[in-house]
């Protein structure tokens, strides 16, 4: 289902066990099978994902996460109408810079266990295929976030 690297920060178990909590979750409401699909998360600190975000985006600056999704929207949807699974398929990779969500959880004034899940949930519908550049994304990707964070009683 996932797999979880600390890349030059150290290792943290409340980390992981926050993430394992969300990616359950997103699983579930999506009915995506977690013993066939697999996400792939890095938790590293600025410079890392600034290196990451110039190299594939081309643009050099650090950000709070970066998502990597190995499928477009439709196949996706097409694998779960369908229920079409490979043994291990990689539904894409997650990088947090864990630096930036202690201040933003700060600036937002809420828990970082409450930021990290907002990250986690946030990349994994990016995964999906999901996005929130145009309004009419935004309002479906936006719902489904808070939908996940709700069920888990993660509030702001």
């Amino acid at each position: 289902m996932y797999k979880i690297e600390f890349l030059d920060i150290e290792e943290n178990d409340e980390y992981e066990k926050t993430i394992s909590k969300v990616l359950e979750e997103c699983f579930k409401v999506e009915n995506l099978p977690k013993d066939k699909l697999l996400v792939s998360i890095t938790l590293t600190n600025p410079e890392n994902i600034r290196k990451l975000n110039n190299e594939y985006r081309n643009i050099d600056k650090s950000t709070d996460v970066l998502s990597f999704p190995m499928f477009e929207k439709e196949e996706i949807d097409n694998m779960v109408k369908n229920a079409i699974w490979d043994y291990n398929d990689i539904l894409g990779d997650m990088v947090i810079s864990i630096e930036q969500v202690e201040k933003q959880a700060v600036e937002y004034g809420h828990s970082f266990e409450r930021e990290l899940s907002y990250m986690v949930v946030h990349s994994f519908y990016h995964l999906m295929g999901y996005d929130h550049i145009k309004e009419e994304d935004k309002v479906i990707m936006r719902p489904k976030e808070e939908f996940v964070l709700e069920r888990l009683g993660i509030t702001r």
